[in-house]
């Protein structure tokens, strides 16, 4: 292969499998997530760590998505020097080491410290491991193996989950400890397995690396055949992007404040920031709080209800993986915003119609909840479950897919990872605000990120362009108009390229660099 990388190229000829074994990086997000919601009413828990009240048990869940924003600013370095592939190794390795201490935590302090380490593991692999799916995949499929991503995501929570409720059977601390620890395997796993994975092509290309470059893209889109029409296309794009940017002088920050890039770095941090403002935080991190203010009553059959959620979040996901490349990013969004906001109106309504707070428990601790009406908890349990579904088949996937296929290669890097960073940072912020929210202004709480949803409606509708079916060099087509397209009317055929017109392009931006190149004599005889 060459001196930089060796893989099993067989292994690696499928994008299907590269993409998707990635995406245990993403898995270790949603194993983090149940393995709070899983134990927030166990006694064992509550006993070990002193009855954390509702601020002290935001400030124990915000700790891991604290943990994630600094894992994700630190991909702004880590993904352009050490590349994509060892950037997710890291990951692993570190996701090991904050699980060893969350499983042998004995007081609040130390579970912080641990749950930090690991969402500086969460902040690395949810940044960099779309940045890799949108560079090792082609157009036609970029979005469905993007959005694998966020199905990784679900299937961490369930799984984590059902570990969580069977060993919720278990007496004492081992019942909370056992699935901490378990957490450990699927992070082994990615990081010895990414071993035999390619390193990005456009990764390699930027760093000087064009032969294995182009090996690695025949591998995975041209069946090992380096003069494959796709192959040569992709090739010659990423040659032209990569020219083109050496132009400019070497990558700094100022790259993101040039250009189009400000407006494009906007919109994957604002879109970021809007599936963490829809909702769904309190539907995953705080699902048995909704549950019990809903009427719902009983540790285990709070627990069936909240897997039940769980499993519907897994499954739709699957019709947005399949269609997203059919579908498109904006309609997903739009849609799926409307439904969102619905449901929390509908939601909190119910709540604040039916609900009263309740008398004080042992602990002095009281809530809001509905009493006596079968008919009430049911409806606020059906809409929560509605809520998840339309957050599952839209927003979930495109909020991870979008933002990986908005920048240039110059840019894409720190671009990805300060996108990533502002969903850590409102996840943060959601997960101190939530529990106090609920215990002081009850159901308001839902009508509050119903009114973000309507507001993520409008600013994806005038402001979101579709990015469906472009390479990641054509995006550059639509924000090169600067300020004077409008979202909702970008056609299908702009930044559209033919292989000729490619081609072209590269050979003239390497006869500005002066004498013809070997690579450019390199690119003619795939030409021909």
């Amino acid at each position: 292969m060459g001196k930089f990388t060796t893989y099993n190229a067989r292994i690696a000829s499928n994008p299907y499998i590269v993409g998707s074994f990635a995406c245990i990086g993403g898995g270790l997000f949603g194993l983090d997530i149940s393995s709070m919601s899983g134990v927030l009413n166990n006694p064992s828990y509550l006993s070990t760590f002193n009855f954390p009240n509702p601020s002290a048990q935001g400030g124990i869940v915000a700790a891991m998505p604290a943990g994630s924003l600094v894992g994700s600013l630190a991909v702004t370095q880590l993904a352009d020097k050490l590349g994509r592939k060892r950037t997710v190794i890291v990951a692993g390795l570190i996701w090991v080491i904050g699980s060893i201490i969350q499983c042998a935590a004995v007081n609040r302090g130390m579970l912080v410290v641990g749950r930090i380490i690991s969402g500086i593991s969460v902040g690395l692999s949810s940044a960099v491991v779309p940045i890799y799916q949108s560079e090792i995949t082609a157009p036609a499929i970029r979005g469905r193996m993007v959005s694998l991503q966020q199905w990784s995501i679900t299937w961490g929570i369930l799984i984590q989950y059902f570990v969580q409720f069977g060993c919720s059977y278990i007496h004492g601390v081992a019942s909370f400890r056992i699935p901490w620890g378990l957490q450990m395997i699927p992070a082994i796993i990615l990081s010895l397995g990414m071993t035999v994975f390619p390193e990005s092509p456009r990764w390699l290309f930027d760093h000087g690396y064009e032969e294995e470059a182009l090996q690695v893209l025949a591998d995975l889109h041209g069946g090992g055949d380096t003069r494959n029409e796709l192959v040569v296309l992709e090739y010659e794009e990423i040659r032209q992007q990569v020219y083109f940017e050496r132009t400019e002088g070497a990558k700094s920050y100022t790259d993101l404040l040039k250009g189009g890039n400000p407006r494009r770095v906007m919109l994957g941090m604002s879109l970021q920031m809007w599936s963490q403002l829809c909702g769904m935080n309190i539907m995953m991190y705080y699902i048995i709080y909704v549950f019990e203010g809903a009427g719902l009553t009983g540790i285990r059959t709070n627990l069936i209800a909240d897997s039940v959620q769980y499993v519907l979040n897994v499954a739709l996901t699957v019709p947005a993986i399949i269609y997203i490349d059919k579908w498109g990013r904006r309609p997903m969004l739009l849609v799926g915003t409307l439904l969102m906001g619905f449901w929390m109106f509908l939601v909190g309504g119910i709540q604040g119609r039916f609900g009263h707070w309740s008398l004080p428990d042992a602990t002095g601790k009281i809530v809001w909840v509905i009493d006596g009406n079968q008919a009430a908890t049911k409806a606020v349990i059906v809409c929560s479950y509605l809520f998840v579904c339309s957050f599952a088949i839209t927003m979930g996937p495109v909020s991870w897919t979008y933002p990986a296929e908005l920048y240039s290669l110059k840019v894409r890097g720190k671009a990805v990872s300060l996108s990533t960073a502002s969903n850590w940072a409102f996840n943060t912020a959601l997960a101190f605000a939530v529990p106090p929210g609920l215990n002081s202004i009850a159901w308001k709480t839902y009508f509050i990120f119903g009114t973000f949803n309507f507001a993520a409606f409008l600013h994806v509708f005038f402001m979101f362009p579709e990015t469906v079916g472009r390479s990641l060099e054509e995006v550059e087509e639509i924000f090169q108009q600067g300020h004077t397209f409008t979202a909702w009317r970008i056609g299908k055929d702009v930044g559209k390229k033919t292989l000729a017109e490619v081609v072209e392009k590269s050979k003239a931006i390497s006869r500005g660099k002066g004498a013809e190149s070997p690579d450019e004599k390199h690119s003619e005889e795939h030409v021909a």
